[in-house]
């Protein structure tokens, strides 16, 4: 998995690490503290050092990226992952990186664009997309220890692991609309509420199928 998708994962971790550079150039122009968190108005109630700032973020989710390629290595079923699933999991991290960098350096250097990535309207956009593309992919995932909904009895009933996914992935298709539409409608209850359910309603519909035997 890793040798077919190794350009990829090289151009996608120069991504993901591309802000640091960003904020180097930008090191002189930059507060020595830093606004790293926004709520969902856009409004910053969080802060950091800048060098956390400029290295730290992208770090963090370059770690991340690379647990996400490897983790396939050591997965026993790693053949079973899609291999569509596995370059869409590959282009999470770089495009997480880049808008929260942008987002964190643009409100430091007070650029204009700064106001529209921390606003509500954009994170639920982002994530109405994700929820959306993750949600087309995930009926075709094959059992595996890495991606998918991965609890004892969908792993050991290739069965309960299908429908499952399949369930999961017209609720992810179906949750990401409504983060799309949420982000004009701008109610707040809202995503939480969405989240929720893409955590219960998997479990319960699974545990259901493994009960019925």
């Amino acid at each position: 998995m890793i040798k077919k998708n190794r350009v990829l994962i090289i151009i996608t971790s120069i991504i993901t690490l591309l802000p640091i550079l960003i904020g180097i150039l930008c090191w002189n122009q930059l507060p020595d503290t830093v606004a790293t968190h926004f709520a969902s108005d856009g409004t910053p109630n969080g802060w950091s050092s800048k060098i956390f700032a400029v290295l730290g973020i992208p770090a963090f989710i370059f770690a991340a990226h690379l647990l996400c390629a490897l983790c396939t290595v050591i997965d026993p079923k790693h053949k079973n992952i899609s291999p569509k699933m596995y370059q869409l999991t590959l282009l999470i991290c770089p495009v997480c990186s880049v808008v929260c960098c942008a987002a964190v350096l643009g409100y430091a250097l007070e650029l204009p664009i700064s106001d529209q990535l921390n606003s509500a309207f954009f994170i639920y956009l982002l994530l109405g997309v994700i929820f959306f593309l993750v949600g087309n992919y995930l009926p075709k995932c094959h059992q595996n220890y890495t991606v998918g909904i991965k609890l004892p009895w969908t792993l050991a009933d290739e069965n309960n692991w299908n429908l499952t996914h399949r369930f999961t992935g017209r609720l992810f298709v179906i949750v990401g609309i409504l983060c799309i539409l949420n982000a004009f409608l701008k109610f707040n209850w809202l995503v939480p509420l969405l989240v929720i359910s893409l955590i219960l309603l998997p479990v319960a519909y699974s545990l259901r199928i493994y009960i019925r035997g």
